[in-house]
């Protein structure tokens, strides 16, 4: 089955041609459109641009998928788009031109949500790879796990309170004054100091994980207890906000608050894994590209016994492989969209239109 989708939740424009089949997936051409330059100006994604941006980039990234995926358009099967949770500005975008497409093809629109989307990148780690499992997912706006009993089938096991990993290391990041995204940036100089082994200094960090019985996590307290230790030592040697801070300092911050948040993020990993008994492992979002992440949970799967699956990094971040992965068991589902399929930022305005039946999602 030949697959055509897109993804626009954010500040991507992507769109990549899959081939689907029991034991068989194959990524036919994956082009991504990369807003990184334009938001770096301003310190974070500003949704107007956003939007406007994938107005200008999709019909040509929709082009280039599949010109590279060396098709024709009467070739695709079917369309699937990501329409849930995103920037709505941006999601609009995709969904209006998934819609228009899928139509003058006359082919299936297949709605996503974006968190399985993610998720889904992993079956292109290999193909035995089938639910059950148990996926923590660990992006810009979501930090859960979930256990995954059928490909569409998703249950919320814990997840952030309120901020979530990614937004948390692009913050401090960019108080540090580290290159937009901060994220990325902050995993490099992670490196150095724990090559240096400042995570283990005087300075003990809060954990993430919240202690108590749930799976959840809370990433505003560990976020403020690094803004306040920057702003501190500002203060202490007399810098501005835009003088630089000392580098042996920045490495102990990168490298504390990083090991905070892979500390924090695997003692509730492993508890799940041994309350629930899964023994397939997905990691998976955008901070599951973070070199510190991915090694600190394959270490706790392998001593917990279980199987990991990531995907490579090319698939960590947004791209539209994963919504053609996830498209692809929605269509074995029988959902189906028609014209009036909507976007929604939230997954709670989404669960709320399915409520209603105003979502323009059905199954057949």
């Amino acid at each position: 089955m030949i697959i055509l989708a897109i993804e626009s939740s954010c500040d991507e424009t992507a769109c990549a041609v899959v081939e689907m089949a029991q034991g068989r997936r194959r990524i036919l051409s994956n082009t991504v459109y990369s807003q990184i330059a334009t938001h770096a100006l301003y310190g974070g994604v500003v949704p107007e641009i956003a939007s406007r941006a994938h107005i200008d980039a999709v019909s040509r990234v929709v082009g280039e998928a599949v010109k590279v995926a060396g098709i024709a358009l009467s070739d695709i099967d079917a369309v699937g788009v990501t329409y849930a949770p995103g920037l709505i500005g941006s999601l609009l975008v995709g969904v209006s031109f998934a819609k228009s497409l899928a139509s003058s093809l006359g082919v299936p629109l297949i709605p996503v949500d974006h968190i399985k989307g993610h998720t889904a990148a992993a079956y292109f780690t290999s193909d035995s790879l089938e639910a059950p499992f148990l996926a923590l997912v660990v992006s810009g706006g979501h930090t859960s796990l979930y256990g995954v009993d059928t490909p569409t089938g998703f249950t919320e096991l814990g997840a952030t309170r309120d901020d979530a990993a990614g937004e948390a290391f692009d913050k401090v990041g960019r108080i540090m004054g580290l290159p937009y995204p901060g994220g990325a940036a902050m995993d490099r100089l992670a490196a150095k100091g724990f090559d240096g082994g400042k995570d283990h200094g005087s300075v003990k960090f809060p954990s993430p994980a919240i202690a108590d019985e749930t799976l959840d996590f809370s990433f505003s307290g560990l976020k403020t207890f690094a803004l306040n230790m920057i702003n501190t030592e500002r203060q202490k040697a007399g810098l501005s906000d835009k003088d630089d801070l000392p580098e042996d300092f920045r490495e102990t911050v990168a490298a504390g608050f990083t090991r905070a948040v892979t500390d924090g993020i695997t003692s509730k990993l492993e508890e799940a894994v041994r309350r629930t008994g899964y023994r397939k492992i997905v990691l998976a979002g955008g901070v599951a590209a973070n070199t510190h992440l991915r090694r600190a949970v394959a270490a706790t799967v392998s001593r917990l016994g279980a199987e990991l699956f990531v995907p490579p990094i090319s698939l960590c971040g947004d791209n539209g492989a994963m919504i053609g992965a996830q498209a692809y068991y929605e269509y074995l589902a029988g959902v189906r969209a028609n014209d009036y399929l909507n976007a929604y930022a939230s997954d709670e305005s989404a669960a709320a239109a399915r409520r209603d039946g105003t979502d323009g999602i059905y199954t057949v």
